[in-house]
């Protein structure tokens, strides 16, 4: 196993600027994304540069992270394209993982901003726009963060079909990316809908009292 994952780094060029390109991006979107969301929830930047309409500002952020995506996986596509192919990976079994990988992760991806809705899966919560109830179904019932997770097994898929050890390299960078941004989202995610149960307890309890 040690032999083989060595086998595999000789074909990794990490020195290319493509790659540190690929890399940076990488970093850079979900980093992007929480850094201006949450300047959203305390001070209200992106509602106040769209003269106060939070649905708006909401979308226009969306577009923006979505936009940033279609430019990562381009720069994904550009490093690995120049970096050398593995024999091994493109053996018939690889290649099978390659496209089921690909396939579910767009399903994950898919389905999931299907349930949530554009609001829902672009971080409507932080503009104040919160869903009635947690949405449970699939793909939620099958895997936690099934945007992050999908996306990571397209990158995976992506590495194999094309037999690139440095996709490979990519996407343990995007995993671990995307383990640190959750550890960052989701407490504060919880937070935001817990403070609006806060807020509900407190109006029934007024009314009651009344």
């Amino acid at each position: 196993m040690a032999a083989t994952l060595q086998d595999l780094a000789r074909y990794v060029d990490p020195t290319k600027p493509s790659f540190l390109l690929s890399a940076a991006s990488i970093a850079f979107n979900p980093t992007f994304w929480n850094i201006v969301a949450r300047q959203e929830y305390n001070n209200k930047l992106l509602t106040n540069l769209f003269g106060g309409r939070s649905r708006t500002a909401c979308y226009a952020l969306a577009a923006t992270i979505f936009s940033l995506g279609l430019f990562r996986d381009f720069l994904y596509k550009t490093a690995i394209s120049e970096q050398p192919t593995h024999p091994l990976l493109l053996s018939v079994y690889s290649q099978a993982a390659a496209y089921t990988l690909i396939a579910l992760g767009n399903t994950f991806v898919i389905s999931s901003t299907w349930r949530l809705g554009i609001t829902g899966t672009f971080l409507g919560d932080y503009f104040g726009i919160l869903m009635d109830e947690m949405v449970t179904g699939f793909p939620f019932n099958v895997v936690g963060a099934p945007m992050y997770w999908g996306s990571t097994m397209s990158f995976l898929g992506t590495a194999l079909l094309f037999a690139k050890p440095a996709g490979l390299a990519l996407t343990c960078w995007v995993f671990l990316v995307y383990v640190v941004a959750l550890r960052f989202e989701d407490p504060f995610t919880s937070e935001i809908y817990a403070k609006r149960e806060r807020e509900r307890a407190a109006t029934k309890s007024g009314k009651k009292q009344k």
